[in-house]
């Protein structure tokens, strides 16, 4: 399976769920606030250099966080287009009221999505990671350093020939 669009107009993002973020689930946090702000900068960096095509793996943590940035700016870019690649049907089923409700609400705003497996299965993160990495020219990750899913991620775009932008959590500033 493969996305109609141009792979090198595309950029996918990967990164930890909250447990690997500074801020844990508190997302009014300072560090966290900054972050956002510098994903942002790097998001309309990335659409002003031609980028149109954004692909989110929906996971709680740096996906959601950095979906709802790019449907606030879909408000004035309003040619991107959001792809939801979605690992398997209900991800969300064992996530709280809150997270389910975040999760929906963001996929309304997403202009396409595709399941990959019908059932949860033990390598479907990994697939949905291959699958985001497979379409895409470029690769945003927030990565804290360890060994995680994310790491794997980023190796396995950068052993494809993916151009990686890594921003670490945990050195924040304003200038990434």
């Amino acid at each position: 399976m493969k996305i109609e669009f141009d792979k090198s107009k595309t950029l996918c993002l990967t990164g930890h769920r909250p447990k690997g973020l500074p801020w844990g689930y508190n997302e009014n946090d300072s560090k966290c606030i900054l972050f956002k702000n510098s994903c942002k900068k790097i998001f309309v960096s990335a659409i002003e250099f031609g980028i149109t095509n954004f692909i989110t793996g929906m996971a709680q943590g740096f996906d959601m966080l950095g979906t709802e940035l790019l449907i606030e700016l879909k408000k004035v870019y309003k040619h991107i287009k959001i792809v939801a690649v979605i690992p398997c049907k209900n991800q969300e089923i064992k996530w709280n009221e809150t997270y389910k409700i975040r999760y929906r609400n963001i996929l309304k705003h997403c202009d396409k999505q595709i399941i990959l497996n019908e059932t949860y299965t033990p390598t479907c993160m990994n697939d949905r990671n291959k699958f985001m990495v497979d379409n895409s020219a470029y690769c945003v990750a927030c990565y804290n350093g360890k060994p995680s899913g994310t790491k794997n991620t980023i190796l396995y775009a950068k052993k494809t020939g993916v151009k990686v932008k890594i921003l670490n959590p945990n050195e924040i500033n304003s200038t990434y």
